[in-house]
């Protein structure tokens, strides 16, 4: 007897795309429903939303997808069963190479680039059964939080069209919120997990520097600002797709050798008693519009009404070295990667100003420059390892503004303050990166005129799962990506 026939009423299709991913998951496994329908619900769903969105670019051709995904339940009938991602339909971040698919970087550079291998985070959702059914835009080589570029133009924000989405992962926030994708992935040098969770009301998650290996890669051993990790709508997806995307890689040498089944099982767990330190603005040190310090407060409130015990702290560091520190290190890896770009006068054309500018800073750089930002981060990692003799974790806002005004290439200041760079804006998020500490952004709740905001939760070295635990922990006393949907949803 067919198993789906023991479900008398299947999921419609308003209910597959609006399912958590492991909910949808087990449908698939237990024949529930057929990954074709899955499919087709997305695509419908997708055909809907995403024109006014623009969350994922280089979709692909209905056709080929549905027959996919055919192919999926054709697998199921004979016992082949791939792994939890059997049938999910998935967008990678347009950062990441993927096989016979689009993978632009946002860039004209690489306008017709169709990669003939898959980076090992594609593969290896590849290998679950996930199928890849377009890409999720990215500003321009992921450089700035604010999702637009030439090549695609600009995604806007799930719970305002006329602000901006966030970025560099963006389009997987956007997508996420919309429910064009069960789960996503997407990647983080700058709060590019971060700040988009927060500014669509889901989760993002910057795992420890090695969990989630960079192959390919040129440098192996010094570039550890920026590497990949999941988004959810639940911590409980989120925590699964990093199962797949962890792991150790012998061309990673710097990856971590833990089982990353461990975030495969449950996040239950009694957070009660836990030591949070609240760095909010380090003292006003960071400027902040008005409202993100308040509405980050009350969801630490919800913190302590699970448990936790929230104190204001600081680190004894002075901040103005930790942003000197991150510029001369975003210089030198800029100036790396682009810089064969730079050199060429039409390929030069082709960067934005703001890469043009971090290559012409990573030049004028002296080797000395370069050492003396390691050292100065090595001490700040040191500073927040004093903290963690106090704090099991470490809090701060996502975001130092809510979303602003998409038009606008970057806000040019912040409650007052002029903004000196194109990312001046988003210092708050370079102390969990210059550190490689794991670090997710949840969601705390919408101010008056809707925007959503989200905290960062740091937790200690190579702690992913403990702070995976107090965010679901935290999901499950809120709800509030169930509890306020997108304008586009809820209509």
């Amino acid at each position: 007897m067919n198993q789906a026939s023991t479900f008398p009423v299947p999921p419609s299709p308003h209910d597959l795309v609006m399912a958590d991913a492991l909910q949808l998951s087990q449908w698939i496994r237990l024949r529930k429903v057929s990954c074709r329908d899955v499919m087709s619900a997305f695509l419908d769903h997708i055909e809907r939303v995403n024109p006014a969105a623009n969350a994922i670019v280089s979709l692909r051709e209905r056709p080929a997808l549905l027959a996919e995904a055919a192919e999926r339940d054709a697998q199921l009938a004979r016992g082949e069963y791939l792994g939890w991602m059997h049938g999910l339909p998935q967008a990678p971040k347009d950062l990441t190479a993927t096989a016979g698919l689009a993978s632009t970087q946002g860039s004209p550079l690489f306008r017709h680039e169709i990669p003939t291998t898959d980076a090992l985070m594609a593969a290896r959702m590849r290998a679950q059964g996930a199928i890849f059914i377009g890409k999720t835009n990215t500003p321009e080589f992921g450089l700035g939080s604010h999702t637009y570029n030439t090549v695609f133009g600009t995604t806007l924000n799930a719970y305002d069209p006329t602000r901006s989405a966030g970025g560099s992962s963006g389009g997987t926030a956007v997508a996420l919120a919309l429910r064009m994708l069960p789960v996503a992935d997407g990647s983080d040098m700058m709060g590019s997990l971060r700040n988009p969770a927060g500014w669509n009301n889901v989760f993002g998650f910057r795992p420890s520097q090695g969990r989630v290996p960079s192959v390919p890669a040129h440098d192996l051993f010094f570039h550890q600002l920026g590497y990949a990790g999941p988004m959810g709508r639940s911590v409980g997806d989120l925590a699964m797709l990093l199962s797949t995307q962890a792991g150790f890689d012998a061309r990673a040498p710097l990856s971590i050798a833990e089982d990353p089944a461990q975030f495969a099982g449950s996040l239950e767990r009694d957070v009660s008693g836990s030591r949070i330190g609240w760095l909010g603005n380090y003292d006003g040190y960071l400027p902040m519009e008005d409202g993100v310090l308040a509405l980050c407060e009350s969801a630490l409130a919800q913190f302590e009404a699970i448990g936790c015990k929230v104190d204001p702290t600081r680190p004894d560091f002075a901040m103005e070295r930790v942003w000197q520190t991150w510029l001369t290190l975003r210089h030198f890896s800029c100036a790396g990667t682009l810089g064969g770009f730079y050199r060429n006068p039409e390929q030069r054309a082709l960067l934005k100003p703001e890469a043009q500018w971090e290559v012409e800073g990573g030049l004028k750089l002296s080797g000395e420059d370069v050492w003396n930002a390691t050292v100065t981060r090595s001490q700040w990692y040191n500073a927040l390892l004093a903290l963690f003799e106090r704090y099991d974790y470490l809090a701060l806002p996502s975001a130092q503004l809510f979303p602003f005004d998409a038009r606008e290439p970057w806000p040019k200041s912040v409650a007052g303050r002029v903004m000196d760079t194109y990312h001046r804006w988003m210092e708050v998020v370079i102390g969990a990166s210059l550190a490689g500490l794991p670090v997710i952004s949840v969601p705390a709740g919408f101010n008056a005129q809707g925007l959503p905001m989200g905290v960062q939760i740091i937790g200690k070295p190579h702690a992913d799962l403990r702070v995976l635990q107090l965010a679901h922990a935290y999901d499950q006393a809120t709800q509030w990506v169930k509890r306020r949907l997108p304008p586009a949803l809820s209509a």
